[in-house]
């Protein structure tokens, strides 16, 4: 067999992201043939992929994706086992290059059968399992769609946010992205009232009364002071009737008719890892 080359090692090394040193081990064991190492590298993925299949992947990096056309947005998290590899500039383009791919899927299921240098996004993940040596995984997966889609990725790529307008216009980028960031700030519990489960509203209230009670108020009065107090926890905790962060004159359903007279959010997702 004619000697590993330094030019066939880096090739190799290019085209899975895996170190010079075992991308030369895998080129002597394949005796030089490219494709064969390859594989090598990939079943080395597979045996460390199954060592470490029961590790908790808590960290990672979440991307927010939007199309051209500004109707379609994804949010994907990649998830890794530390902090040290979520920061990696290499890991945050594989999780935003799955994001981009995922534009053109509509679940997580999907996105792993998608096509990615070659192969399927699962082969992928398993496959740089192996050259990082964590557990990798998609974590969560949302896609939107509306009449206009906008996002916002916090800081350190932790927090990300779709917002869904039911009309475009001239202002309509700058609004979905304040209120995307006021959802990555704020952590509303659902989009406006009527999303919040009942089973929360009764919880609510039944806090309320019994507050109410420790204060001494009479239990005739309870329920009408209740349903008040009801209606703040509405304002505080649901998007559309949130006091704006940026303006706390106006919530944000009012900010979003900058937009338009008729406009609104029609939905929004958020993810994070924190």
């Amino acid at each position: 067999m004619s000697k590993i080359t330094a030019a066939e090692v880096n090739k190799l090394r290019k085209s899975t992201g895996a170190g010079m040193m075992d991308c030369k081990k895998a080129l002597v064991e394949a005796e030089g043939d490219f494709d064969k190492a390859v594989e090598v590298l990939r079943k080395q993925g597979q045996k460390v992929a199954a060592k470490r299949a029961d590790r908790e992947s808590s960290e990672g990096a979440v991307i927010a994706k939007v199309n051209a056309d500004n109707n379609k947005g994804v949010i994907v998290s990649l998830n890794c086992e530390t902090d040290f590899v979520a920061k990696n500039d290499s890991f945050v383009s594989l999780a935003t290059q799955l994001a981009e791919i995922a534009l053109n899927t509509n679940s997580k299921d999907e996105l792993l059968k998608a096509d990615i240098d070659g192969l399927s996004v699962e082969e992928k993940l398993i496959e740089q399992t192996g050259v990082i040596g964590e557990k990798l995984e998609i974590g969560d997966f949302r896609a939107l769609e509306a009449e206009f889609v906008g996002s916002y990725i916090h800081a350190g790529n932790k927090i990300a946010v779709l917002t869904g307008l039911s009309k475009a216009g001239e202002k309509a980028e700058e609004v979905a992205k304040d209120v995307s960031m006021q959802a990555a700030a704020m952590n509303p519990v659902a989009l406006d009232e009527e999303g919040v489960d009942q089973t929360t509203v009764e919880k609510e209230i039944e806090i309320a009364k019994d507050q109410l009670r420790q204060e001494g108020k009479p239990e005739d009065m309870l329920d009408k002071i209740a349903q008040g107090k009801i209606k703040r926890y509405f304002k505080d905790n649901t998007l559309v009737n949130q006091a704006f962060i940026k303006d706390n004159k106006i919530s944000i359903a009012q900010h979003v008719k900058t937009v338009g007279d008729d406009a609104k959010v029609v939905a929004f997702e958020r993810v994070a890892l924190v």
